[in-house]
């Protein structure tokens, strides 16, 4: 197998760094079944909502924007089988970590440190684009959503999970977590945002899930009580697949 190429800057790029809340949780089994592998089967339907045939599609070169720790990673290659898989990450120690991931698959991927605002990739260079989690961690999110567009191939495909103002403003998660909270979006915004960028986003190619650990009362009144969530409640989440026009 061969060892994991990774490309560091050498330099600070600027973030909002993560808690030590947040990098522990990042690490564990619950964020990687209940956030992760969910926001991927969504997608996987959503993709084939949108007419691709995914039991058969290929993507020869695929990118995890904000790669983290890289248990996405293996996940990506079991699923596209691509040619070229690339995790692109701010901190280099999260390159690292993905490095160690990417081994214990058995897996090749390229590691590099860059800004989501300014990706080391040519014009039209990426079949599929992968950002789970990551945009709310972007100040300068205008500038990414034109970058992802920038890079992918006239018929690529972004897959974009994304948890909204109303969950990242929540109580629970300015205590345990950090983010800059005035680029925070709801889920309108966010659609509303990718298709501004010139992205094709069909009606049937977007979901809102509800899921538990986005609800104030982490789903206990309806798991404890049976009460359902409102039908009117705000969104928390927002998936999609995003296609660039031919």
């Amino acid at each position: 197998m061969q060892a994991p190429l990774i490309v560091k800057s050498g330099q600070y790029i600027p973030h909002v760094e993560e808690t030590s809340f947040g990098i522990w949780f990042l690490q564990t089994e619950t964020w990687t079944r209940h956030v992760l592998e969910r926001a991927l089967q969504d997608l996987t339907r959503l993709l084939a909502a949108a007419g691709d045939s995914v039991q058969t599609a290929s993507y020869p070169a695929v990118v995890d924007v904000g790669c983290g720790f890289g248990r996405s990673l293996p996940k990506l290659h079991r699923r596209f089988r691509p040619q070229r898989l690339v995790g692109v990450d701010v901190d280099p120690a999260m390159l690292d970590a993905s490095a160690r991931e990417v081994r214990g698959a058995g897996i090749h991927a390229e590691l590099i440190q860059s800004s989501s605002a300014s990706l080391p990739f040519e014009d039209g260079s990426i079949d599929l684009l992968f950002c789970h989690q990551t945009f709310h961690h972007l100040v300068e999110q205008e500038q990414a959503i034109r970058e992802f567009y920038r890079v992918l191939k006239p018929g690529g495909v972004m897959l974009f999970a994304e948890s909204t103002k109303r969950y990242i403003d929540s109580w629970i998660i300015r205590l345990l977590f950090r983010h800059p909270m005035h680029v925070q979006k709801t889920a309108e915004q966010y659609l509303a945002l990718v298709r501004g960028a010139g992205f094709v986003v069909a009606p049937q190619a977007v979901s809102y899930p509800f899921l538990w650990w986005s609800r104030p009362d982490l789903g206990l009144l309806e798991r404890v009580f049976r009460i359902a969530p409102r039908a009117d409640a705000e969104q928390t989440l927002i998936n999609l697949v995003a296609l660039k026009p031919l």
